[in-house]
């Protein structure tokens, strides 16, 4: 057992609840933030989802959301965060639209990694200006879960690929702290833990969605035009999922915009398009995953229909790969 595999056992203690981690996590909030202000960046995803409503239960008032839509959303994603979290929590959430300013951050980057720092850096700064707004906040906060740490190489673990809320912070932050309420869970002890904080399934059940969203689903350069695509084929995809009551089989599922353009016919005409792909995973904790048996005759009519109705799209494949030897995300 390593350090950081040594640090979860000890925080977790043999018998481990949702209530009792609850509990225990709100007594740790509090101690560490006091009357201080904490600062959250929301994704609207299990994680800050789960962060929030901690946050929200141990220190009330004290707590600012900050949903910054960096263009890298799903088909809307943003109403459905604002109707969750001021509608059922009355939760202080401030939406930013910054997606030109992410877009020309990004502009001309094709490595995954640089991709990730880049969009994990500039949602640092768009959370100190924020802050820089409201006054003095002393933490921010963060959903950062036990794989996000394992995967960036921390605690004597060989590094994957960095996540921008661990390995992607720039080295001058301007906040006194960090405030992680589920950085020793599992993605299924999330889970757990919200619905015992009683966040509707929705958004309790909802699949995992990065923190750069779907810049690590969009390969190359990131563009509009490319995650206008990405967004709508993605949206066919999941759609047609739950319209097949096929939702529940998969803990995640998406399509990826693989920057790759073939050959193809319609209306007796060649184009030329981009290919996009779908997966879609089984797993329990995000270390390992499998690969979801959809019926083959459902995902020739995705295909086709994404294909069909997604302008710029002219061809669909299925990644059939588990993790490892691949990663969950494509980037």
């Amino acid at each position: 057992m390593n350090q950081a595999e040594k640090e979860r056992a000890a925080k977790l203690g043999k018998k481990w609840t949702p209530a009792g981690y609850i509990k225990s996590e709100i007594e740790a909030i509090r101690k560490q933030v006091g009357d201080k202000k904490v600062l959250l960046a929301m994704s609207g995803g299990v994680d800050s989802s789960v962060c929030a409503v901690l946050l929200h239960k141990a220190i009330g008032k004290q707590l600012t959301c900050v949903f910054v839509d960096h263009g890298c959303m799903r088909k809307n994603e943003a109403k459905e965060i604002k109707k969750v979290f001021k509608g059922k929590f009355g939760i202080n959430l401030i939406q930013i639209d910054a997606e030109a300013r992410f877009l020309a951050k990004a502009k001309g980057i094709t490595d995954p990694e640089l991709k990730r720092k880049c969009i994990g850096g500039e949602f640092i700064r768009v959370f100190e200006e924020e802050a820089a707004k409201l006054g003095k906040i002393e933490f921010l906060g963060q959903g950062t879960i036990y794989p996000d740490i394992v995967e960036s190489g921390v605690g004597g673990h060989k590094a994957v690929k960095a996540h921008h809320n661990v390995g992607g912070l720039p080295k001058d932050i301007g906040f006194e702290g960090l405030v992680e309420p589920v950085k020793y869970l599992y993605k299924d002890e999330v889970r757990k833990v919200g619905k015992a904080l009683g966040i509707p399934a929705e958004m309790v059940n909802r699949q995992p969605f990065p923190g750069p969203g779907l810049a690590v689903r969009c390969l190359g350069e990131l563009t509009k035009e490319k995650l206008d695509i990405l967004r709508e084929a993605d949206f066919i995809f999941r759609d047609e999922m739950a319209k097949a009551k096929l939702d529940k089989k998969a803990q995640q599922f998406f399509a990826i915009m693989t920057n790759v353009k073939s050959v193809g016919v319609k209306n007796n005409a060649r184009t030329f398009g981009y290919v996009i792909a779908l997966r879609a995973i089984s797993t329990a904790q995000f270390v390992k995953a499998g690969i979801v048996e959809l019926p083959f005759k459902f995902m020739t009519k995705v295909a086709e229909k994404i294909a069909t109705k997604v302008k710029g799209v002219n061809r669909v494949v299925w990644d059939i790969t588990p993790k490892p030897p691949a990663t969950i995300e494509w980037e």
